[in-house]
């Protein structure tokens, strides 16, 4: 059964309709994010990616990362994303739990927001090596809310 993890009050998305939740895959986790717009949908998948390893709410949005991505359609530009987040986490020995992707044609220019990582404090349940192509989906039900998701190799 998926795990949904519902916004808490004050949080920047409060009253959006954005939200996560993992959902099952047999050796992986799968993510997805759901929003009113596709850069919404974006952001929460990263937030359900961060909340593999630790409780994004537990990250301090000490500093910014600016991320850039090109791909040929929005579902590998999805992956791109993720996975620019997963190398700036490995390289630069961070976790992020801020995000913010804006989105024109094959193009997102984003950022994210995080601190250095603290064993003791985040207590990090597990390491995602990388989004995949497994499952990856980004579409726009008939209501118009987005849904972006794919499973993460951890």
């Amino acid at each position: 059964m998926p795990e949904t993890a519902p916004i808490p009050d004050g949080c920047p998305q409060a009253g959006t309709g954005a939200s996560w939740e993992h959902f099952p895959h047999v050796a992986d986790v799968g993510i997805r994010g759901f929003g009113p717009t596709l850069e919404a949908a974006f952001e929460q998948a990263a937030i359900a990616m961060t909340a593999v390893v630790t409780d994004p709410g537990a990250i301090n949005p000490e500093e910014t990362i600016e991320i850039a991505c090109q791909a040929p359609n929005v579902e590998l530009l999805l992956a791109d994303w993720l996975n620019a987040i997963v190398y700036e986490m490995a390289t630069r020995k961070m976790l992020f739990g801020r995000f913010s992707a804006s989105i024109r044609g094959d193009s997102l220019i984003g950022s994210v927001s995080g601190e250095p990582l603290d064993i003791e404090r985040h207590a990090p349940a597990a390491e995602v090596k990388g989004a995949t192509l497994s499952e990856l989906e980004v579409a726009r039900d008939p209501a118009g809310r987005w849904h972006a998701q794919c499973i993460v190799d951890v």
